[in-house]
């Protein structure tokens, strides 16, 4: 009697387990719910240096200073597993803040990532063999002069001549140009010509406005070598340069030199040696 009621309990539990088992394994798995659908992160952001200051001081006939640069809009958001930089990367930026800290004496681009209220560095990219496309027009405003092409051709001459890896094609048409020149007769503010630059949120700069006045603000017409310094200053801000703190640099907000500094030069070849981008 006591065998076969054991017999009767062993029974049962081995219908127990093996129902147990086929339960497990027919029963839906239920993983936790991930915050939000996949976001596609690869839309391309550009922002533009459009947002017009005044310059602190008095005028000068060689006054010019650039469109100050409108913050970056917020980047698309990235998908749940996405990840952030990489550790080279994250290294490759941390090497480009050593050089530019460690370059402080002899260019300004400490001053320039300081300005930029993106924390990038903002150049054209691999640009040599194919060179930047450029609309320069003649103009109808009051005081205009054929030496005025002239005298901006030499200032392209000039920092090409600086050792810039750089080239600009100065023939384009304007529907084909990357990089366009526009004149107007005078600026309503203490300035002669400004710079509106387009770059990709990878810091590479993508097309451009230079517009040169043939007035400075108080009404004085503008020389051809005046026009000439004006698009010395203008064209650094168009290969990435922004103003420096030093009177004796053309990048200077109130232009006071007729010509490169040693600092223009090698703040510009340092920036075509560092990538563009975030130092962030």
């Amino acid at each position: 009697m006591i065998e076969r009621r054991l017999s009767f309990l062993i029974a049962g539990l081995v219908v127990f387990f093996v129902s147990a088992v086929l339960w497990n394994v027919s029963a839906p798995t239920r993983r936790p719910a991930r915050a939000g659908g996949a976001v596609d992160s690869t839309t391309l952001v550009t922002v533009r240096a459009d947002t017009t200051r005044a310059t602190p001081g008095g005028a000068s006939d060689t006054t010019v200073t650039r469109g100050g640069q409108s913050p970056a809009p917020p980047a698309p958001p990235l998908s749940a597993d996405a990840s952030g930089p990489s550790y080279m990367e994250l290294l490759a930026r941390s090497e480009t803040r050593r050089r530019i800290r460690a370059s402080a004496g002899y260019t300004y681009l400490n001053e320039v990532v300081a300005q930029s209220e993106d924390s990038m560095l903002h150049r054209w990219d691999n640009r040599i063999l194919t060179p930047v496309r450029v609309f320069l027009g003649p103009s109808t405003a009051a005081n205009f002069q054929p030496g005025f092409l002239d005298a901006v051709r030499g200032a392209f001459q000039r920092w090409e001549e600086a050792g810039v890896p750089l080239r600009f094609r100065l023939d384009a048409d304007s529907a084909a140009a990357e990089v366009r020149f526009k004149w107007r007769l005078q600026f309503e503010i203490q300035r002669t010509g400004q710079t509106d630059l387009t770059w990709d949120q990878d810091g590479r700069l993508v097309n451009g406005v230079v517009t040169l006045a043939t007035f400075d603000p108080a009404g004085r017409p503008l020389s051809v070598d005046d026009v000439r310094v004006v698009a010395l200053h203008e064209i650094g801000h168009l290969i990435g340069l922004d103003h420096s703190a030093d009177s004796t640099d053309i990048m200077f907000a109130m232009t006071k030199v007729r010509d490169l500094s040693s600092r223009d030069i090698a703040s510009a070849r340092l920036l075509y040696q560092l990538p563009p981008g975030t130092l962030r």
